[in-house]
């Protein structure tokens, strides 16, 4: 029986891996455009409008995650999953190499905010594709009693991501900023390489997932899936976009955005507030397989219902915890925020989008809903909250409205999730009833 575990535990790496790669090439650039890309590649008169600028960059992409995922779902429904994998990785690989060696501004002028969205668009388009290959690679090969946690673990990429990417920039602030800004930036994208070429080598080692292979074999693959999912499963869909608000919004508001308000507005260093989403996306790694495994046995939507109501609860303490300054206040705030409010919703959003499609449009109908819940709830969100800090006269309760609107829309989404959840064919001796039956 041991050949069924080392399976599974190469499987899980196979997912986790990758999973990391993209998401560190796709947030480094979240991480470094309130530091650099604001003054490099969109120098302006002002300062405001330079990093909105930067965050448009930011944000642009998120639009072209769904298309992404369109391609390349398309792709892992009719071809396989393993292969989609491989094509989202160097993708993403490529753009995040291309933006560490560009020129800026002052070398070649406009051309290079242009190919610097360009290069931006090409991580968009890997990760639209990623999300979904990665999240099936460990769901389709989970007991049926174990799809909580195994689907928690793609997701923990998220968060290792984001805590490789800030700690990375953190150490790289520590160089005087001349040297920070002229290459220091640069290292973690050109490097990224190495990790592409690892994430390759592990998945190069694995198989089709059984429920893919059981596709092919009884000739189940539809021709045209993103066809099958709009006219059949388009409730599955809106629920998958609603269910996203939750999660994405508050994540670039406690994990990305935090890192300008924090500067600009509390006036800390860089390098503290980068360690402080470091710590809570340590926190967030931790926490989100062990909320994913109780989510096998308490219902998903109910689960998941309880943790957007507390991240409508909880984000006026965190923004009263963060504003006091102090160092100590700035860590709390982000662990609660972004480790444990944002790690709940995390760690079962995925499993919750999986289980509301059948195994043939599954990765088409998973990729549309997450990626434009992405495109409306999170590439918006940094823009959002800029402008909001604007507008306000430095404010923070707007934003904190803002977060509380987004969890709202995903309590409302909850309210259908066993609604248009798939119904799996009864069989002999079932190893678990499911969240939704």
């Amino acid at each position: 029986m041991e050949e069924p575990h080392k399976l599974n535990y190469r499987v899980l790496l196979g997912s986790l891996s990758g999973s990391v790669i993209e998401w560190f090439d796709f947030l480094i650039y979240g991480t470094v455009a309130a530091l650099v890309f604001n003054k490099l590649f969109f120098p302006t008169d002002s300062e405001f409008i330079s990093t909105m600028l930067a965050f448009v960059s930011f944000s642009l992409t998120f639009f072209f995650r769904p298309l992404g995922g369109i391609i390349f779902s398309h792709i892992g429904d009719r071809i396989g999953r393993k292969k989609t994998l491989f094509i989202t990785l160097m993708l993403m690989g490529g753009g995040t190499v291309a933006i560490g060696l560009l020129p800026d501004y002052a070398a070649i002028g406009i051309a290079a905010p242009i190919l610097l969205i360009c290069f931006r668009i090409l991580q968009g388009l890997g990760i639209g594709g990623e999300w979904g290959g990665a999240l099936l690679l460990a769901y389709e090969y989970a007991p049926k009693n174990r799809r909580g946690l195994y689907g928690a673990v793609p997701q923990m990429g998220i968060s290792l991501g984001m805590l490789l990417a800030a700690a990375v920039v953190a150490l790289l602030t520590q160089l005087p900023e001349d040297q920070f800004m002229t290459w220091g930036w640069r290292v973690p994208f050109v490097g990224s390489i190495v990790l592409v070429f690892v994430g390759l080598w592990i998945r190069n080692g694995l198989d089709e997932t059984p429920e893919f292979k059981r596709i092919r074999e009884t000739g189940a693959q539809l021709k045209l899936p993103i066809k099958e999912v709009v006219t059949k499963h388009w409730g599955a869909v809106l629920v998958s976009i609603g269910s996203k608000a939750a999660e994405t919004g508050p994540f670039y508001i406690f994990g990305t955005y935090v890192v300008a308000y924090a500067t600009d507005v509390l006036g800390a260093r860089d390098n503290v507030v980068l360690l402080a989403v470091a710590a809570a996306a340590l926190v967030a790694t931790i926490w989100m397989p062990i909320f994913g495994s109780l989510s096998d046995r308490v219902s998903r939507s109910l689960l998941y219902r309880w943790s957007a109501g507390a991240t409508i609860v909880l984000v006026v303490p965190y923004y009263l915890i963060l504003n006091t300054g102090e160092t100590w206040a700035l860590f709390a705030a982000t662990i609660l925020g972004f480790g444990l409010l944002w790690g709940s919703v995390n760690a079962i959003l995925g499993t919750v989008i999986a289980e509301s499609f059948a195994p043939e449009v599954r990765y088409t109908g998973a990729s549309l809903g997450y990626q434009l819940g992405a495109a409306v709830f999170g590439g918006t969100a940094p823009l959002i909250g800029a402008w909001l800090l604007e507008i306000s006269g430095g404010q923070w309760w707007p934003i904190a409205v803002y977060v509380a609107v987004c969890a709202a829309i995903s309590i409302i989404a909850s309210l259908f999730i066993k609604r248009v959840a798939h119904r799996e064919e009864a069989g002999p001796a079932p190893e678990f009833a499911g969240s939704f039956q």
